[in-house]
């Protein structure tokens, strides 16, 4: 569908920090919502954009992240098998939080001819969080489904939930809401 973009925010994650395991637990159902919707909106047209850490390895690509997370070893490979791009994906590697922040993102957006986001990913309360603000400030209009989305605690979810309706008057409606008009 024209005009709109699903953004899939370091769900390709080898999780390997102290609370790693703590957002497995709340990752792994988003990662599932976030597998129906790609699958619901990709056959209509809407591009799909894996927005990704780029875990300070500056001579890595994409295909090199998805590599290390989907590893046997890695906490992070349950996502990847949920998640994994298709070679039709677009991917933007990010320095920083946001996904605007450094990146090439909003001329791909641009590219796309995208005015409407659906953000997904982790964490709600840094990166997804980030990537909205400055996602609002370019003035892109906003969803980010509240079941497509995990922090690693339920009050820092709700909290930027209730933050990102509040302040950026995004829609953070569950996935099944999404309708492409």
């Amino acid at each position: 569908m024209k005009g709109h973009a699903l953004l899939i925010i370091d769900m390709i994650n080898a999780l390997d920090f102290p609370e790693g395991e703590k957002l497995l637990a709340t990752a792994k159902p988003a990662a599932r919502r976030i597998a129906s919707l790609k699958q619901r909106l990709k056959p209509r047209g809407v591009p799909v954009i894996y927005v990704n850490d780029n875990y300070g390895q500056w001579r890595s690509d994409f295909k090199q992240v998805v590599a290390r997370c989907a590893a046997p070893d890695s906490l992070g490979a349950p996502l990847v098998t949920l998640l994994r791009p298709e070679e039709d994906d677009f991917f933007v590697l990010k320095p920083e939080r946001s996904g605007f922040r450094d990146t090439p993102l909003r001329m791909l957006l641009g590219k796309l001819d995208a005015k409407t986001l659906i953000l997904t990913g982790i964490a709600l309360d840094a990166c997804v969080l980030a990537t909205a603000s400055d996602a609002n400030m370019h003035g892109f209009k906003l969803h980010v489904p509240s079941d497509c989305v995990a922090s690693e605690t339920p009050g820092r979810r709700t909290a930027s939930l209730k933050l990102l309706r509040d302040s950026l008057q995004v829609d953070t409606r569950p996935s099944r809401a999404i309708t492409l008009r």
